[in-house]
C-alpha cells in the first residue's frame, strides 16, 4: 500500500517524500533463492527485479531481469544458480525521509527504474519511476470542495 493512495490533493509537491510515495508490501527474495523461483516471481508479479534480504529484512542486493537474462546468455547452469551468485551487491539506495525530486535525480542520473527504500540497512519500501509520477498526480490533484 501507498501512502499516496490517501492523498486529497492540493499538496505542495516540493515536500513528498520517498515514503509517500514507496509501495510497502514489497515482493523479496533470499540469498539462497533459486534461479528459477526468482525468474518464476518476475515473471508472474510483472516485475523487473527483487531485493534480496537477510532473515531481518536487512537489504543484501538486487536481481534483475538483466542478471537472469546474463545466465542464459552465458549458458551457466541456471538449476545451480542462487540470488547470492548474481545479484547486485552495491544497491543504489533511498530512505523514506528522501525528498521525491532527489529521487527523481537519483532515477534519472543512474538510469534506474526502481530504488529501494531502507530504513538503516533494513528494506521498508521499493519505489518506482510510476510510484514517483502517480504521487505527483495525488498530491498535485485539485482538492476536494467541501460544501
Amino acid at each position: 500500500m501507498k501512502r499516496s493512495e490517501f492523498m486529497m490533493g492540493g499538496q505542495d509537491i516540493d515536500n513528498l517524500t520517498a515514503g509517500q510515495a514507496m509501495e510497502n508490501g514489497v515482493n523479496f527474495c533470499h540469498s539462497s533463492t533459486s534461479w528459477r523461483s526468482m525468474s518464476s516471481v518476475l515473471v508472474d508479479k510483472g516485475y523487473g527485479s527483487l531485493p534480496v534480504v537477510d532473515d531481518d529484512m536487512n537489504l543484501l542486493g538486487i536481481v534483475s531481469e538483466y542478471d537472469l537474462l546474463g545466465v542464459l546468455l552465458e549458458k551457466r547452469d541456471e538449476k545451480t544458480i542462487k540470488a547470492e551468485d548474481i545479484m547486485t551487491r552495491r544497491t543504489i539506495t533511498v530512505n523514506e525521509e528522501t525528498p521525491i525530486n532527489e529521487v527523481i535525480k537519483i532515477l534519472e542520473d543512474k538510469h534506474l527504474i526502481r530504488v529501494p527504500v531502507v530504513k538503516g540497512s533494513r528494506l521498508v519500501g521499493i519505489l518506482t519511476r510510476r510510484d514517483v509520477l502517480s504521487c505527483f498526480l495525488k498530491a498535485s490533484a485539485e482538492p476536494p470542495r467541501w460544501f
